[in-house]
């Protein structure tokens, strides 16, 4: 027997303050009561100024008020684990060499109350 499966999608956009144009954000789905980031992107101008941070909350919170029990998500070691892990995310995978030297973490973010 197959489990419900109801994917849901939610953007968190960055705005320019100069044009109104959409510039960068963040994009994930939540599947089985987890919400899987997909993709962010804070523009080069914007960073510094803890948006990135406020993007993965804002996802977190919508995650919450839907029911889920986390928020995972993958970052290459070139990217950006340490960023990840200051937010409270912990390592469960690592896959190595993956580009070559480098490698793939797989990160998660367990809400409180469903642990």
């Amino acid at each position: 027997m197959a489990v419900p499966y109801n994917p849901q999608a939610v953007a968190v956009l960055i705005k320019d303050p100069g044009n109104g144009h959409t510039t960068g954000g963040l994009w994930a789905r939540c599947y089985y009561d987890w919400l899987y980031i997909e993709l962010i992107f804070v523009p080069e101008q914007f960073r510094g100024r803890k948006i990135g941070a406020r993007l993965v909350r804002s996802a977190e919170h919508w995650a919450l008020r839907r029911g889920c029990v986390g928020v995972w998500l993958d970052t290459y070691e070139f990217q950006a684990p340490t960023f990840y892990q200051s937010l409270g995310y912990e390592t469960f995978g690592l896959l190595p060499n993956y580009p070559r030297g480098f490698g793939r973490y797989f990160l998660r973010k367990v809400f409180p109350a469903s642990t």
